[in-house]
């Protein structure tokens, strides 16, 4: 490809260089002189509709949008004066003419542009004085999205998301003037795979979320970058999270987690994800194991965390004397961290147990887009530490008597290869292990179930199917007496007076790093916040 052309504009007085091709907007915000918008977002077409964006340029009669304009070589522009913000005041004022005055009651209220917009842009005497337009109100058009179209200032995100991204074209503009409303076509509702996205990019309070609506004030949430472990994609996302909980426990039925939000990431997912990635958080506070469990001819019992470990401490103790450990396995998750991974195969492999494997999740649907088949987060990171795949061949071995102890973690198993199966192999264990998050059919099956953290309880790291590792940060604590497993892993070690002791993820990533050659050079220095790719 050619070596792009650059030119050199003065914005505010400022100097700035831009590719060739460049909108006068970007190269606002490259000159740290950014203008407000509605329309315009990086990755749709340029509409240039709602007109907020003008900027005063030398030599031209006229205010000019910046979405539009293209940047030209010694080109002045002025982004504050007198002429730009009495221009800009007026715009929103007509933006303003027909919305309704539901602030109070409107889930956008702390995140909405015409807010932040009308503060720094309007604060006006407003000349209308007549009756405003009324449009349809809270009407459900998916099983995802709410539209209220009084709200609406039609920048036309919607339309060209679904145009241009999701290509399923279900929204559209009717009427015209004042009249003149978002709507989906006649016959057809939002039902695509990434339909939570016209949501994030709704300037407004025009579309909201049906599962976040009512939930809780944005003003209340706290934030933290993750990753989506829905399929081995890894689409880059914040955890948005109610700190209100942290003094009023009783609010929004004790849920932690209020929505995930995507996070951009121009080489995995751009400003997208999809909505089974953006809705499959709830079984981070449903159905948690909180407890160690003990099952005891069928009944179920709570017990400390120090009875549990010295169970499976001691019956571990005993395959090592009688020297046995041959007749011990370990299945893996691949919903497991690469510190976990590692933190599990270096005691399982100093202990002398050689029978471990990982085991994926049933392949689902996927698409050309961003969903992958593969609905683990990191398959790629387990093989990157050569670690086997292939539960069936243990279930088989304990089926036959051949195994005596078998560890299983955070998946269900009776999902994957039936409850007779699985039932069947459990009858003929001495001990069978489950360390997982949530309690499902193989965890009731176990002699001991211990409680682990969720990815969004704990720091780690992820590699995805391309191979770029990326990092998750604990946004909550973890639920009840839930553990990371690296820390299960050294509670064991020390009863078993293996020599390990695991500190934190960062330090086991560290040592990881400089043992395992794929993932040698990195740290999470270098993966940051866009993640980095494995060594080839």
């Amino acid at each position: 490809m050619p070596e792009p052309k650059y030119i050199s504009l003065t914005v505010d007085g400022k100097t700035v260089t831009v590719p060739e091709g460049t909108t006068v907007l970007q190269a606002c915000e490259k000159a740290q002189s950014p203008v407000p918008f509605y329309c315009y977002h990086p990755g749709l077409s340029i509409a240039g509709n709602c007109r907020i964006c003008l900027v005063e340029i030398a030599g031209t009669p006229k205010l000019q949008i910046a979405c539009y304009t293209r940047a030209a070589e010694g080109m002045v522009v002025n982004t504050t004066s007198d002429n730009t913000l009495n221009g800009r005041r007026d715009v929103l004022e007509f933006l303003l003419i027909n919305h309704p005055l539901d602030c109070p009651v409107c889930d956008q209220a702390g995140e909405c542009w015409l807010q932040d917009y009308y503060m720094q842009h309007g604060l006006y005497d407003p000349k209308f004085d007549e009756q405003k337009i009324k449009k349809p109100k809270a009407v459900p058009i998916g099983p995802t999205v709410m539209l209220d179209a009084e709200r609406c200032i039609l920048c036309s995100r919607c339309v060209r998301f679904t145009d241009e991204i999701s290509k399923t074209g279900e929204f559209g503009i009717f009427n015209r003037g004042d009249h003149s409303e978002i709507g989906v076509h006649p016959g057809k509702t939002l039902d695509n795979k990434y339909s939570g996205n016209v949501v994030d990019i709704c300037p407004v309070g025009a579309l909201t979320d049906r599962d976040f609506r009512f939930k809780c004030r944005v003003w209340y949430l706290g934030s933290t970058n993750s990753v989506c472990p829905g399929c081995s994609r890894g689409c880059n996302t914040q955890i948005h999270y109610n700190r209100e909980r942290d003094w009023r426990p009783h609010i929004a039925n004790g849920e932690r987690v209020m929505r995930l939000k995507p996070r951009y990431n121009p080489d995995v997912n751009q400003w997208w994800m999809c909505d089974e990635g953006r809705y499959g958080y709830h079984f981070i506070d449903e159905n948690r194991l909180t407890q160690v469990q003990f099952r005891r001819n069928g009944a179920v019992q709570q017990k400390p965390w120090e009875e549990g470990l010295e169970l499976i401490a001691g019956t571990l103790k005993q395959l090592r004397d009688a020297k046995a450990l041959d007749q011990a396995g370990v299945i893996l998750s691949s919903h497991m961290t690469n510190e976990n991974l590692y933190a599990s195969r270096k005691f399982f492999t100093t202990l002398g147990v050689k029978q471990l494997v990982f085991q994926r999740p049933k392949s689902g649907s996927s698409d050309t887009f961003l969903i992958q088949a593969d609905k683990s987060p990191n398959a790629r990171g387990a093989q990157a530490l050569g670690i086997a795949e292939g539960a069936e061949a243990l279930l088989d071995l304990a089926a036959k008597k051949a195994l005596r102890v078998l560890f299983v973690f955070v998946q269900d198993l009776t999902e994957l290869f039936g409850p007779s199966r699985v039932q069947e192999a459990a009858r003929q264990l001495e001990l069978l292990v489950f360390v997982g998050t949530n309690m499902n059919p193989t965890s009731q099956l176990a002699h001991v179930a211990l409680p682990s953290a969720v990815y969004a309880e704990q720091d780690g790291t992820f590699t995805n199917f391309e191979g770029r590792v990326q990092r998750i940060n604990a946004a909550l604590t973890p639920w009840g007496e839930a553990k990371p497993e690296w820390q299960v892993f050294s509670e064991l070690a020390d009863k078993l007076n293996l020599g390990l002791a695991f500190a934190d993820p960062q330090t086991i990533f560290t040592e990881l790093a400089k043992t395992e050659k794929p993932f040698q050079g990195l740290s999470y220095q270098l993966i940051s916040d866009q993640g980095a790719l494995l060594k080839k």
